[in-house]
């Protein structure tokens, strides 16, 4: 019998020996084949871009996978408890497999308890970044051995790090920091036993435990965590029991762009980065991009210029509803599915229930919960006949229409636009304008951009009309023309004849006209800047050569190749208001060239500057001591464009455009302000660039594809009145600085007809601007006069001459 037991005992340790070899070898192969653990070392996962202000307010973020990367360091260790007590409370003490979970985890399985998951954190760090999902022995057994590798060559810490950036968490979270941000809008230093309680039950099966499809699933699961916590010792019954008695309290945090009015400026710089470093680094790369905007004052151009827009196309009547609804049940469900403005808050859609001769009753578009569905609550509202006396001249068949009765405009299941009144006492009907424009403010001496407007609503049109539209800048093209005058022999004195003239070449004939129709006769740079004269820039730019004028015109970055015609002194050729405005920049800023710039520095994901906006040389900001040594300079390596003593003389030639000329309104600010107005042919764009000597503002107001916009309807009227909106408020609390005069300027007194030096107690004096080495002239030279009085090629004239000069109204460009 002895013998039988010990034959089969030797049989069996054959076999198990056989078993264990096979086994080994099994094992064997699968190692040989195991992908290498080592780059965890070098892990480096899609991490969230981020945009920030100038005051860094958080602007956007972009990512294919939304994450913020943080170190171990940097996670409270309630979150580490939380997931410990829900995936691996035995973590900091087994090998990598925990045998003893792994029978718990079955023993739960058998009863039915809740699932309790048998891979360690260790083993799931292996799956997510090593192997693949597939349900199979030779992936587990992988798993295990990779685990095993994992322990030995990295440290607890390093490897729970690891688990807590890279696990999913759902509705599009990844990592820790971003479920935080995600789930709840908050930093994970913010987040309460409920929460990390919640999120630590996500791992096992995002959409199974869905705060809004599956709460209470959802619930049932995160209470399983703090119990866990509770048994681990991690909180007390007490601070488990009130945890457990809070609801989710899941408020998912919107995607894409945070600022307020800020999405033409944030779109902007998402395409610069993706010119610059690819898709790849504004969706996986985790930078983080400090830009030039000041939201302050981004949010007074949106106004002003939603203001500036709204204005002009209320006088041009009403355009019909938005839609029309069926208003017979509940009217909010389909009126829920109308799109409305997301980044106009002030505008409610809502759909008209009765109108009368007295006005409106409307229904506005109900709220969403954060689960998306809608709120069970409808609330009317009127709109009185007086709060939309505008719309009782509305388009009918292609017509305007008087209408006696707002019933006679809408009628039921209409859906319109309203804004409730300041006063709260019902609301004004409302309609996107259809004129648009484009605005930018920037800071003239480093180029920064301080706001953007790219259209009334980046909702309605993603086109950025500030940098993307080519328009043509009529007038305000022309201190780029007095500038190349300026620079080159000619002096704001300088006289130039006001009269009809026409072009001929070849079989062209071209004759220009001032925007009035009338001459005014001889008369001075200044007085033709100042009146906007289209025949005197024609005779100006003819006398100096179109060449010149296009030589400047690419030197301050207006075009990058000007055709050396005539009418382009006029503003013909097509440019974008951030050009216009950088080249006003160059003239505010006493020459200097300037690269406008949305962005002030780039970091990656490590905190590394990989770009910045300044580069300016710094010599002995980095002392390591001090020693009495001078403070250091910054040294501006900025290309002078143009004579500091030009731009001076341009800039308070434009200061009479302000205080003398088609801008007059502007000087009612009260502040030196220099700046041009801009009327294109047909009235096609209205425009207003003007400055002081800390900022540089421009904008154009026009239908996207050109067309009048009413006789009458100039930069003065239109885009000027938007400016000074824009100024009263910037300049509230600012000093009067007054535009610095270069040192070696000379400043005469002359007479501002004859641009002749004035006599004592002339009534027409005016002290002018004069280089060194110029000054008035000493005869009467009118430049495109012939001695006979003629439109002539210009000549020598006696002073007697001078009387010959004739009246005339201002331009109204």
């Amino acid at each position: 019998m002895i013998r039988l037991i010990g034959y089969f005992f030797g049989v069996a340790t054959t076999l198990g020996l056989l078993v264990a070899a096979a086994v080994a070898v099994y094992v064997g192969h699968l190692a040989k084949d195991l992908p290498d653990y080592e780059v965890l070392a070098k892990y480096e996962p899609p991490v969230t871009t981020r945009f920030h202000a100038a005051d860094g307010a958080l602007m956007a973020e972009y990512a294919r996978e939304r994450r913020l990367y943080l170190p171990i360091q940097a996670i409270p260790d309630r979150v580490k408890a939380a997931f410990l007590s829900a995936e691996d409370k035995n973590f900091y003490n087994h090998p990598g497999i925990d045998i003893t979970g792994l029978g718990r985890a079955a023993l739960r399985y058998v009863t039915g308890g809740p699932t309790q998951g048998g891979s360690t954190i260790t083993q799931q760090v292996a799956k997510n970044f090593l192997l693949t999902n597939e349900q199979t022995i030779d992936r587990k057994i992988k798993e295990a051995i990779l685990s095993f590798r994992i322990e030995q060559a990295y440290p607890k810490d390093r490897i729970l790090e690891l688990y807590l950036n890279e696990i999913y968490f759902g509705l599009g979270a990844y990592g820790i920091a971003g479920a935080a941000l995600t789930y709840f809008d908050k930093s994970v230093n913010e987040l309460t036993i409920s929460e990390v309680a919640y999120l630590a039950a996500l791992p096992k099966g995002p959409s199974n435990y869905h705060p809004y499809k599956h709460t209470d699933r959802a619930i049932e699961r995160r209470n399983w965590v703090i119990d866990q916590m509770v048994d681990n010792g991690y909180v007390t019954r007490e601070e488990g029991a009130k945890a457990k008695a809070e609801p989710l309290g899941v408020k998912p945090r919107r995607n894409g762009t945070y600022l307020f009015a800020g999405e033409y400026f944030t779109e902007e710089v998402r395409r610069q980065i993706i010119a610059r470093y690819g898709e790849n680094a504004l969706y996986e790369g985790g930078l983080s991009v400090r830009t030039t905007l000041e939201p302050k004052l981004q949010r007074l151009a949106r106004k002003v210029m939603q203001r500036g827009l709204i204005k002009y196309d209320t006088l041009r009547g009403y355009r019909g509803p938005v839609t029309t609804i069926d208003v017979s049940g509940d009217w909010g469900k389909p009126l829920s599915e109308v799109k409305g403005l997301s980044d106009v808050p002030e505008w409610s859609l809502a759909v008209v229930l009765d109108s009368s001769d007295k006005g409106l009753t409307v229904g506005l578009q109900p709220a969403r919960q954060d689960s998306g569905a809608l709120v069970d609550e409808r609330v009317e509202g009127t709109v009185a006949k007086a709060d939309m006396s505008w719309a009782m001249r509305y388009k009918k068949d292609g017509k305007t229409v008087k209408a006696k009765s707002p019933a006679d405009v809408l009628k039921a299941g209409d859906v319109v636009f309203v804004e409730k009144k300041e006063d709260g006492d019902g609301y004004l009907l409302r309609q996107v304008p259809e004129v648009e424009g484009g605005l930018v403010a920037m800071d003239p001496h480093t180029g920064r951009v301080l706001a953007m407007v790219g259209g009334f609503s980046y909702a309605a049109s993603e086109f950025n009309r500030a940098t993307q539209a080519m328009r043509q800048p009529g007038s305000s093209f022309k201190p780029i023309v007095y500038s190349a005058a300026l620079d080159n022999g000619y002096t704001p004195a300088s006289v130039i004849m006001d009269g009809p003239i026409t072009i001929t070449t070849g079989n062209t004939t071209w004759t220009p006209k001032n925007y009035d129709g009338r001459t005014a006769g001889p008369a001075t740079l200044r007085s033709g800047i100042e009146r906007s004269r289209n025949l005197m820039t024609v005779r100006l730019a003819n006398d100096m050569g179109m060449k010149l004028v296009a030589e400047y015109a690419e030197r301050f970055g207006v075009y990058d190749h000007l055709a050396p015609y005539l009418p382009m002194a006029l503003g013909a050729g097509e440019t974008t208001v951030m050009r216009m405005v950088s080249a006003y920049s160059i003239m505010a800023n006493g020459g200097k060239s300037i690269k406008p710039s949305l962005i002030d520095r780039i970091q990656d994901r490590y905190g590394k500057t990989v770009y910045k906006q300044d580069d300016r040389n710094c010599e002995g900001c980095n002392a390591t001591e001090w020693k009495n040594q001078p403070e250091p300079e910054l040294i501006d390596n900025s290309e002078q464009v143009l004579d500091p003593m030009t731009a001076y003389q341009i800039t308070s030639m434009m200061e009479g455009v302000v205080q003398r000329g088609t801008a007059v309104t502007i000087s009612e600010l009260g502040y030196p302000i220099a700046g041009k107005t801009g009327t294109t042919n047909d009235e096609k764009d209205a425009w207003f660039i003007g400055f002081t000597p800390n900022i540089v503002v421009g904008l154009y107001m026009g239908y996207d594809t050109p067309k009048g916009l009413g006789h009458g309807a100039t930069g003065g009227g239109l885009a000027a009145p938007v400016f000074k909106d824009f100024m009263k408020t910037y300049l509230v609390g600012q000093p009067k600085i007054d535009f610095k005069v270069p040192e070696g300027m000379k400043l005469i007194a002359i007479n501002r007809k004859t641009g002749m030096r004035a006599n004592p107690g002339d009534p027409g004096a005016f002290i002018e601007a004069f280089k060194p080495g110029t000054g008035p002239a000493d005869s009467y030279w009118v430049i495109g006069m012939g001695t006979d009085g003629s439109n002539g090629p210009g000549g020598n004239l006696s002073p007697g001459a001078a009387q010959a000069i004739e009246s005339g109204g201002g331009g109204l460009y």
